[in-house]
């Protein structure tokens, strides 16, 4: 039964469930392992009892196909769990460190405590997916949680407020769904983590908000990766990556490969072989595109005018149209494309895409492809493809949250690295280990010995001896 309070989306409503929630996080501070693996575990039992449900769901959003729907929604959250229950014993266990020389006589560990309530605020593109994933992590390290989704994926928004009903008391997860204003009161709150994935103009707003209660924040943002293709790249092989990578979720992806820096010498032919792969992998019988059961849609008007808007934009400004264009408004599609001569002033230039339009640029050493990446904002992720020699130089003199080499995208499903952004592509790290991180605080505990010590030498009065033993410390250690 849905508790009365979730039924009022009112800044009273939010106070109540959120001091119901204060209580319960000081109940879950002690939580065994075996009480946080069996929240997970219902999870997990859930979503394989209701796969048709989630396909259903996301079809319904943006029509995403259902090997999409299993790969990039459905499997991350299982193997975040698996993942999960396979490691928490250790990550709960308190930490034993090393005693610097000064400290001879002490012993010191760091414990895991839960932060206490978490608010997760879940983008639209990957709905389940990356609303899941961060709740896994939060219930993994004994946080309570209110969730925002996104109104731009009504039906997998509502799918998430009924697993969550499903599963939990309302004290312990509970789902609010609604329009941004919904989200602007839950930020009032004094939360003691914020998990938020979306854009880097709205993670400010996030970050502005709980600076007023001095919360913690996981920021999850995005900007323009780039995919870099040197000489010495298999143009074969990177070009069925890219367009796997850029082209998935009809583009609508944060870490898809935004623009594509090709050397000049290879241009040519590297547009040849991402229009194979276009044609193979999404019109293989030349029927068109546009009747595709693998290519998804744009999420809704807002969207599809914007990605127009850049297309239009960037042809009226001289750009070569080498692949695509083609639209259809009313179901929200737009075909895949490729763009060359690229100039400045272009919005697909300047701004992220998150859609299925990847632009081509030409360098003639990799100095200049660094140096403009270096130019812009540090992206979520880049992508290099060519010889482990100049992978090295890449990621060296470059900074971004993650690199791949010789792939793009696939970093997200490894669950021993963290994931996350740096700057304008988003603050601290998620999935794994590093998400029960993001919802515990790392508290440190030092045990001293009763009676004489090291340290009753230092205190006052200062003589000599105590003045001696302190220059040895600042020289000797």
């Amino acid at each position: 039964m849905i508790d009365p309070i979730l039924t009022h989306t009112n800044s009273l409503s939010f106070t109540k469930l959120f001091e119901k929630q204060q209580k319960t996080a000081l109940l879950w501070r002690c939580s065994t392992l075996e009480e946080r693996s069996a929240r997970l575990i219902k999870i997990r039992t859930w979503i394989e009892k209701n796969q048709d449900f989630i396909r259903k769901s996301l079809w319904e959003d943006f029509k995403k196909p259902v090997p999409e729907v299993d790969l990039s929604e459905i499997f991350p959250v299982t193997s975040e769990i698996n993942h999960t229950l396979n490691n928490l014993k250790s990550w709960m266990k308190p930490q034993g460190i090393s005693t610097p020389l000064a400290m001879i006589g002490t012993s010191a560990k760091v414990y895991y405590e839960p932060k206490g309530v978490a608010l997760i605020i879940s983008p639209w593109n990957f709905p389940f997916n990356l609303t899941v994933g961060p709740l896994v992590s939060a219930l993994a390290a004994g946080c309570p949680a209110i969730i925002k989704p996104s109104e731009l994926s009504p039906a997998t928004s509502d799918l998430i407020q009924k697993m969550v009903n499903d599963l939990f008391q309302p004290e312990e997860v509970a789902v609010f769904l609604g329009e941004a204003d919904v989200s602007q009161e839950l930020l009032k709150l004094p939360f003691d983590h914020i998990f938020f994935t979306g854009s880097p103009a709205v993670g400010k707003i996030v970050m502005k908000a709980a600076a007023e209660h001095l919360t913690s924040v996981t920021l999850e943002l995005g900007g323009k990766s780039p995919a870099i293709i040197d000489e010495s790249a298999d143009l074969n092989d990177a070009a069925g990556k890219l367009i796997w990578g850029k082209f998935v979720n009809c583009g609508q992806t944060c870490i898809a490969p935004d623009y594509i820096l090709v050397h000049e010498s290879k241009k040519e032919r590297l547009l040849m072989e991402l229009k194979v792969f276009i044609q193979k992998y999404y019109d293989p019988e030349f029927k068109g595109i546009e009747k595709s059961q693998d290519y998804a849609r744009i999420i809704g008007p807002k969207h599809f005018n914007r990605l127009r808007s850049y297309l239009a934009d960037a042809v009226s400004k001289g750009a070569t149209l080498d692949f695509g264009g083609k639209i259809d408004e009313s179901n929200c599609y737009l075909e895949p494309t490729l763009l060359s001569g690229i100039k400045d002033n272009m919005d697909v230039f300047n701004e992220e895409i998150f859609g299925p339009i990847l632009p081509i640029l030409t360098f003639s050493s990799l100095e200049d492809a660094i140096n403009l990446i270096n130019s812009k904002p540090k992206p979520l992720a880049l992508y290099y493809f060519g010889e482990n020699m100049n992978s090295k130089k890449v990621i060296q003199e470059t900074s971004s949250g993650n690199v791949v080499i010789n792939d793009c995208v696939l970093h997200f499903l490894h669950n021993n690295l963290p994931f996350g952004g740096v700057n304008n592509s988003g603050i601290g790290k998620a999935h794994g280990h590093a998400g029960f991180l993001a919802f515990s605080n790392e508290k440190g505990v030092l045990k001293q010995r009763v009676g004489v010590n090291n340290v009753t030498l230092l205190r006052p009065p200062y003589g000599m001896k105590a003045k001696n033993i302190i220059q040895s410390l600042i020289k000797w250690f």
